[in-house]
């Protein structure tokens, strides 16, 4: 009997975890305490990307066998292709470690969305939807 009800505490404490996931997975965040307004410029420049480029940069942090990134690389594309102002940029995160430990970049696919004067606005971790970054995006605008 004791098993059976240890067996149940954990279906109900997995099923509840995977819920909180799935909520929170692909959302526009504020900034982590440690990049919090923090100025990415810098970081940017040695990875070769401009934000002055646009209004708004979309840093997507990827890896070669992660599933989602390519989902997330098509969502991003797309808002970037029809939305002025916007541009994205993917950036191999195994090929840049130093940045991703500076950034605190946890897992992938996770994107920095970054202001014209270099300054971290927000990230995304996990896929996002295309009316959430469409939003972000007239947001900065």
């Amino acid at each position: 009997m004791t098993g059976v009800i240890v067996l149940a505490v954990v279906v109900v404490l997995a099923t509840a975890a995977g819920l909180l996931w799935r909520r929170f997975e692909g959302r526009v965040r504020t900034p982590v305490a440690a990049v919090d307004g923090r100025d990415v410029g810098a970081l940017l420049a040695g990875l070769r990307i401009d934000p002055s480029a646009a209004d708004l940069t979309l840093v997507q942090f990827s890896s070669a066998f992660c599933a989602p990134c390519r989902a997330t690389r098509q969502v991003l594309d797309r808002a970037a292709a029809t939305t002025p102002g916007l541009a994205h940029v993917e950036v191999d995160a195994e090929s840049h470690l130093e940045q991703v430990r500076e950034l605190s970049i946890l897992r992938t696919p996770t994107t920095l969305a970054i202001d014209s004067t270099g300054r971290e606005l927000t990230r995304i971790v996990g896929l996002p939807k295309l009316a959430d970054v469409r939003a972000l995006a007239a947001a900065v605008h």
